[in-house]
């Protein structure tokens, strides 16, 4: 990858930034760049807000804020964003089974919400925009995906109106982060005791990727982003028959079936956006579908090249698997240190 961006100096908003990007966002960012003037922590868990205070004490870390609010209410938002250089747009309402029961309160947050982010950073003087996707937004078949497909081209679009300002909105996707929570590692962590693991679909993938490597792509696309990209990570796939093979070999398994909404593999680039879409060496660029600048251009600035006909980056046809122990490897660094298989 190019250039990281300098963020010394810089004022940062995180919407839901109690949740797990939120404080691996800020872990890092106050590691990596001591010279931050403000980082602003906006979510609406007063409780969440509070336990991570305690984290980061005032006395040591004078250019942190916690400000208590929705991305529903715009002008709580707005108020929010005065004196911000970047915004970083985590927050979502994300699952699956919740959504589909409760579809405006989806909607509102995820779609209204993202909105709100827009108006705020084209009203406030915001200087970049990064939105966080999923994979769920590639075709999708839920209200989640559905939504965040929609927030997607919201966060796209704001740079064709945006006028005179000096500002850029970017878009990173990716898939299923490791540990992450209601994910099945966890999950099949706090089974296997048990003796038995239930499995959706013997063939089931997913892509893996972790919280650290997902900021990574966030810092990216702030020192590089043009404004309208969809940043997608080149990251390894697993099998869900090696993940309960990793965490416990002995234990039996019992098919379940897939969950509503649930797909066999994980797709993070479709067939039909390969055709606006340029390959990198560590990652891709699903660029806008209404033209803000060449995708050629582009291309020749980083080094990259536009994808083949046909092409999909799709979990189960990834080239790059991992293995049963670098499943075990990855679960001892980023989940939990202390892991032995069963």
């Amino acid at each position: 990858m190019n250039q990281l961006p300098d963020l010394n100096g810089k004022s940062i908003l995180v919407t839901g930034g109690t949740g797990s990007f939120g404080k691996k966002f800020v872990e890092m960012v106050s590691s990596h760049f001591p010279g931050v003037k403000r980082l602003v922590i906006y979510s609406r868990d007063e409780l969440k807000q509070f336990e991570m205070s305690q984290l980061y004490p005032e006395k040591d870390y004078p250019y942190i804020r916690f400000f208590i609010g929705d991305v529903r209410d715009g002008d709580r938002f707005r108020r929010a964003c005065e004196g911000i250089d970047i915004i970083i747009h985590a927050a979502a309402l994300k699952q699956v089974p919740a959504a589909e029961y409760n579809p405006m309160e989806c909607i509102k947050t995820n779609i209204f919400g993202a909105e709100n982010v827009i108006d705020a950073a084209l009203d406030m003087g915001v200087k970049k925009v990064v939105a966080l996707s999923t994979d769920k937004a590639a075709a999708p078949i839920n209200l989640y995906g559905a939504t965040k497909l929609c927030s997607d081209k919201l966060f796209v679009a704001a740079n064709n109106f945006k006028g005179h300002r000096d500002v850029s909105f970017s878009v990173v996707r990716y898939g299923n982060v490791i540990g992450s929570r209601g994910s099945v590692i966890p999950f099949f962590l706090s089974r296997r005791k048990d003796g038995v693991l239930p499995i959706t679909h013997q063939d089931m993938t997913r892509f893996n990727i972790s919280l650290e490597d997902g900021v990574k792509l966030v810092f990216y696309a702030l020192g590089n982003a043009w404004g309208g990209e969809i940043f997608v990570p080149r990251i390894p796939s697993y099998r869900i028959m090696d993940v309960a093979e990793a965490i416990a070999p002995g234990a039996r398994q019992e098919i379940v079936g897939i969950r509503p909404g649930e797909k066999l593999h994980e797709e993070m680039i479709t067939e039909t956006d390969a055709l606006n879409t340029i390959e990198f060496k560590d990652y891709f660029v699903i660029c806008p579908s209404m033209p803000i600048w060449k995708p050629e251009d582009l291309a020749s600035a980083f080094g990259g090249k536009l994808a083949e006909y046909g092409f999909k980056y799709n979990s189960g046809t990834n080239p790059h698997f991992l293995t049963v122990e670098e499943i075990r490897e990855q679960i001892s660094a980023h989940v939990d240190s202390s892991f032995k298989p069963m």
